[in-house]
């Protein structure tokens, strides 16, 4: 998915600068340079999927999957960056002795633009979240901030066409109020990227579950602790569980057995269970 947004970006970019030249858009331009942007951004994020992929070796003992939430990071850095850059470029604009009136085929160029990439955010947010990426769903909202930059091109150039004279940098001031709303998503997007890098306890009912079917494991009295980690789109579990401690040593080691296998079993997403036995 990340190679074909590579593949649509650039045609985009191509597309937009072309178009923003011929048609005097500087929303227009502006739009097509951050699609270039775009595409390093989904290169950095196929390559975290990648390397995230790479299985455990002596020197990463819990794998690699790290690299997934970096890649986010970077991505989410990137659009925060492409805000500020956005944000200079149509203040410089804005001083431009002699403003130019936009083109009214510009706005067909912003249209298609827009529900390419609004299709473009639903489908990635939907494998983000089947995946369980923190990466692919950083892209996918890289995504709609493309969709908002073009949204607020369109509105900026209409109004400039439809105002006249005088109206002809609208389009940059709705750049403008384009940049805060990207550079918003982008602080939002960092934010669950870095949570993962810090191996906190991941949101949702992710813990409950793994509580209630380590609980069911026939022996298990109690669920003591449970720490649950996310590793790139796995999961890794240290859980201290209650015997009755009467048990030998070889029956709770059996029942320490059954309640990693059980985790796994049932939830996919667990690459290892870490099990400690707690006499009641």
């Amino acid at each position: 998915m990340a190679l074909q947004g590579v593949a649509i970006n650039v045609v985009l970019a191509i597309v937009k600068i072309s178009a923003g030249l011929i048609g005097h858009a500087y929303a227009l331009i502006a739009d097509g340079v951050e699609s270039m942007l775009d595409v390093g951004s989904s290169l950095i994020i196929w390559s975290g999927l990648k390397f995230a992929e790479k299985p455990p070796d002596e020197e990463h003992p819990y794998g690699h999957g790290k690299a997934e939430p970096i890649a986010g990071i970077i991505v989410s850095l990137c659009v925060m960056g492409a805000a500020v850059g956005l944000a200079y470029e149509s203040i410089q604009g804005l001083r431009a002795a002699e403003p130019v009136m936009p083109k009214p085929f510009t706005l067909i160029v912003l249209v298609g633009v827009v529900v390419i990439k609004e299709f473009l955010f639903r489908r990635v947010a939907k494998l983000g979240k089947e995946a369980g990426s923190t990466a692919l769903k950083t892209e996918a909202w890289h995504q709609r901030s493309d969709a908002i930059t073009s949204a607020a091109g369109f509105i900026g150039i209409s109004i400039a066409l439809l105002g006249g004279k005088g109206y002809e940098q609208a389009d940059k001031w709705a750049a403008l109020a384009a940049c805060a709303v990207i550079a918003i998503n982008g602080i939002l997007l960092l934010i669950p990227a870095f949570l993962e890098i810090m191996d906190t306890a991941p949101a949702g009912e992710v813990s409950g579950e793994i509580r209630a079917t380590a609980g069911a494991v026939p022996g298990v009295r109690q669920i003591d602790k449970c720490y649950v980690r996310k590793m790139g789109l796995e999961y890794y579990i240290d859980i201290h569980v209650q015997v009755d401690g009467d048990l030998s040593v070889r029956e709770g080691h059996r029942i320490a057995h059954e309640v990693k296998d059980h985790l796994r079993e049932k939830h996919p997403a667990v690459r290892d269970v870490l099990v400690h036995i707690e006499p009641d």
